[in-house]
């Protein structure tokens, strides 16, 4: 095969921002084959799974949409979203449909919707454990059945099968579920016959959008992949492309800068070559992908307590010169405190004490450093219910407010910036699956619903 597909891919993340100038001028640029983006992650943690709201707001969702269905529907090409609403939960799916299906009659536009549902049940999944089917990844370490039962959601990272199967059946628009972000990219070059190498480096170095570039906020990207590799270019005309930016996109949320392991096999670019076309555009050829069995990866996540926070800001030089002994201190005076008023044992609750300006993002002791200016010290406390979670706050909010370094010396007052002091932060999530599921086939795990916006109106 000698002609390339061409993948425009505006944004890493839809809800985070689209140009449609750039987008257009993609398109006014030369020709382009299909519209594809990633819309979610696990980066921002475990609660848009086990809520399954959207970390993004309906509004910045709507407009990136928008922007994107008026290209397709312009220039007649298909649009590929993968893992909506951040999630990719059956609720964030059909959340994003809904706008779309808003968005579609706003703007009269008859097309044929497919939604992959990639969401797994307890119960199935159970039965897959007792079928040693299920592998648990790092950190996890086993396979345990009532942590699967207690989550929220569970879904399953399909691969680009299920959208190549949407667009063989003739949808414009396909709204996946939880996916991986170069499958998503993947899809139309694989659909087209192109190697499974090339297709699917590209779509590992263009799914975050410009991040693959000098300036990752400027704009997405413009991928060209054929059968020998591809090309890549920033969709900024201000913007750059360089051997390096490209090549150290594949260590991004991947620990081995050579080997990528995505469902059915391993990307391999060991030896893939980077070479610069020009000052913008670099071209990349070399990359293999090696089958394997089929996988796919479980992310399951659910609510595991209440948490009440306070703030307060501290300038007392006294205190910050020897804060590894003040809070040791402030921690166990505010612990005693709490299982003598209410009567429990210290493994009924918890208490974090963290300061940011000090050692609050990394945890190390940096007593060896210089003792900072200022630091604003948060309190969190974590119980069964936010009742509790806001009792034991109160409780320990004297001493938050007024402990000195020297128990015997005038007692001080931190700065609260908050008044009343104790802020409600409601649930606490937690990932309780990050494991791999052996599968027969591609779509096993897949749901796929076709709708025609005609018929929903």
């Amino acid at each position: 095969m000698t002609r390339s597909i061409n993948v425009v891919v505006p944004t890493g993340a839809l809800g985070s921002g689209v140009s449609e100038m750039l987008l257009r001028s993609a398109f006014k640029s030369g020709r382009v084959d299909v519209i594809a983006c990633d819309a979610g992650s696990t980066d921002s943690g475990p609660a848009y799974l086990a809520s399954g709201v959207c970390k993004y707001s309906r509004a910045a969702v709507k407009q990136d949409l928008e922007i994107l269905m008026r290209a397709r529907a312009e220039y007649a090409v298909p649009l590929l979203i993968g893992s909506c609403g951040t999630s990719g939960s059956d609720q964030a799916v059909d959340w994003t449909r809904d706008i779309a299906l808003e968005i579609a009659a706003e703007h009269g536009m008859q097309l044929r919707l497919a939604l992959l549902y990639s969401e797994q049940s307890p119960s199935f999944l159970s039965r897959c454990v007792q079928q040693d089917r299920i592998t648990p990844l790092a950190p996890m370490t086993s396979v345990d059945i009532e942590a699967i039962g207690s989550c929220e959601h569970i879904v399953a990272l399909m691969g680009p099968e299920p959208y190549v199967a949407a667009l063989n059946a003739g949808a414009d628009i396909v709204l996946g579920g939880r996916s991986t972000d170069a499958g998503v990219l993947a899809a139309f070059p694989l659909l087209h016959g192109i190697e499974a190498g090339p297709a699917w480096h590209a779509g590992k170095t263009a799914e975050c959008g410009a991040l693959c570039t000098v300036d990752a906020r400027e704009g997405g990207v413009l991928l060209r992949v054929d059968s020998m590799g591809f090309d890549v270019e920033p969709l900024s005309q201000s913007n750059r492309c360089t051997p390096e930016t490209v090549s150290a996109h594949l260590l991004y949320e991947n620990a081995d800068a050579l080997r990528l392991m995505e469902p059915g096999g391993l990307v391999d670019v060991t030896a893939a070559t980077y070479t610069a076309l020009d000052d913008r555009r670099v071209r990349v050829e070399g990359s293999r992908f090696v089958p394997g069995p089929y996988t796919m990866k479980l992310e399951g996540a659910a609510a595991n307590g209440f948490q009440t926070l306070m703030l307060v800001g501290i300038q007392d030089p006294e205190v910050l010169s020897a804060l590894p002994r003040f809070l040791s201190q402030m921690h166990e005076l505010m612990v005693d405190r709490v299982c003598k008023t209410l009567n429990v044992e210290r493994d009924s609750f918890h208490l974090s004490l963290r300061p940011y300006g000090w050692n609050a993002v990394s945890g190390f002791d940096h007593r060896e450093r210089p003792a900072p200016v200022e630091i604003g010290l948060l309190f969190i406390a974590t119980a069964d219910s936010q009742e509790r979670a806001t009792q034991i706050a109160k409780i320990c909010n004297p001493v938050l407010f007024h402990m000195p370094l020297d128990l015997k010396g005038p007692l001080p007052s931190y700065a609260f910036p908050f008044s009343p002091a104790e802020v409600e932060r409601g649930a606490v999530y937690e990932f309780k699956l990050n494991h791999v599921v052996k599968v027969d086939g591609p779509l096993d795990l897949v749901r796929t619903v076709f709708t025609n916006t005609g018929e929903c109106a």
